[in-house]
């Protein structure tokens, strides 16, 4: 375990009593004077780079750090000049040596421990966390299904209902995700001897990991089921109806419970989760709560003023009165005509914008000569 002897507090600069905000300075800063990209010429600097950011993945979390204190505490990193055993514990002698296999009265295999570290944000499939080695029985909730899906504008102004196809890996129902044709007996993994699990080598750690040989099961068929090949799991395909609520915008999520990941063992489903991605609309623009529009009016509706209808989110249409001498580009303000969520609701900003006719008849022509010369503009 080389990196087992690496002291985290040492490789980021700080003391060991540091607080979280001098580990995250100090931290950033490393990073940054050992990025690979600023030292192009030092082929080690992917290295420290690495090991930086290894240390500070363990001391800036409170549970992993926790674990590695009791850990250099009891010397069995060999820290501070100890010989990489723990102190003697019951009537040990003081001469004694102790292996790493004597810390599992109190912590377990050591080598467990060091996975532990690097797997404390993970979540097992029974929702715990942590990847613990030994295969268990108990139920397991099925794992968490995530899907970007895409909306129209409106439809996430103004809410709705939409069609969802959602791929889902459940249980196989002919074998109930034993993997073995119905009748037929299933035998013991020896890739990882039942467990279920298998350790991997991961930066010094060894890392447990579900077993690829019996995918996790700890069993094998000796006779395959045929509905799903042996491997107690089948892809199906769930059209689920969802109500989308007002207000909406890209980013929003809606989290299904239930409709993930069937469980295992009879545990319960996963949960769905949905992120939205709202389609541009090719009038309606959207800030926060508030919608803009851009409206063309002719040069005389700006001259003279006029009354126009403009297209709002909800689908009705506002009369606008458009003063005499409006120029280009002005903006008006219509209340309580945005995107109504949780009680509250924006406004719809309408922009004229004045048209100019491209080309002229004769008589128009005349007439706008005409105009100027009473106007005085020049032309």
């Amino acid at each position: 375990m080389a990196s087992a002897g690496k002291d985290f507090y040492k490789v980021l600069g700080v003391k060991e009593k540091a607080t979280p905000d001098e580990i995250k300075k100090a931290y950033r800063k490393l990073a940054k004077k050992n990025h690979p990209d600023a030292n192009q010429g030092d082929p080690k600097a992917s290295e420290r780079f690495k090991e930086i950011g290894k240390a500070y993945s363990v001391i800036s979390d409170a549970e992993k750090r926790k674990q590695y204190d009791q850990m250099r505490r009891l010397g069995s990193l060999g820290f501070g000049g100890r010989t990489g055993r723990p102190p003697p514990r019951g009537n040990a002698s003081p001469g004694q040596d102790f292996s790493f296999d004597d810390l599992q009265g109190g912590f377990g295999n050591i080598s467990d421990l060091f996975s532990s570290l690097f797997d404390m944000g993970k979540k097992g499939p029974d929702g715990t966390p942590g990847a613990g080695p030994k295969r268990t029985t108990a139920r397991q909730k099925g794992e968490n299904v995530e899907y970007v899906v895409e909306i129209s504008f409106l439809t996430a102004a103004r809410g709705g209902k939409i069609s969802v196809d959602v791929a889902i890996t459940e249980d196989c129902a002919t074998c109930g995700g034993d993997g073995a044709k119905p009748g037929t007996e299933v035998k013991r993994c020896e890739e990882c001897q039942g467990t279920g699990n298998v350790a991997f080598g991961q930066g010094g750690f060894a890392v447990q990991r579900p077993c690829p040989a019996c995918f996790g099961r700890g069993r094998l068929p000796q006779t395959p089921c045929p509905s799903c090949s042996g491997r107690g799991a089948v892809r199906q395909h769930r059209k689920l109806s969802i109500n989308v609520r007002p207000g909406v915008d890209t980013g929003s999520k809606v989290r299904l419970s239930g409709q993930g990941e069937r469980g295992r063992r009879g545990g319960p489903a996963g949960d769905l989760i949905l992120t939205y991605k709202v389609k541009p609309h090719s009038f309606f623009k959207r800030d926060g709560l508030d919608v803009h529009v851009k409206v063309p009016i002719n040069i005389v509706q700006a001259t003279l003023g006029s009354k126009i209808r403009v297209k709002t989110v909800t689908g009705k249409k506002v009369v606008l009165s458009v003063p005499k001498g409006t120029q280009s580009g002005t903006k008006f303000r219509i209340r309580g005509q945005g995107i109504e969520k949780a009680e509250r609701i924006g406004d719809q900003y309408v922009e004229v914008v004045v048209s100019v006719p491209e080309t002229l008849t004769d008589e128009e022509r005349k007439a706008m000569e005409e105009f100027a010369e009473a106007t005085g503009l020049k032309h």
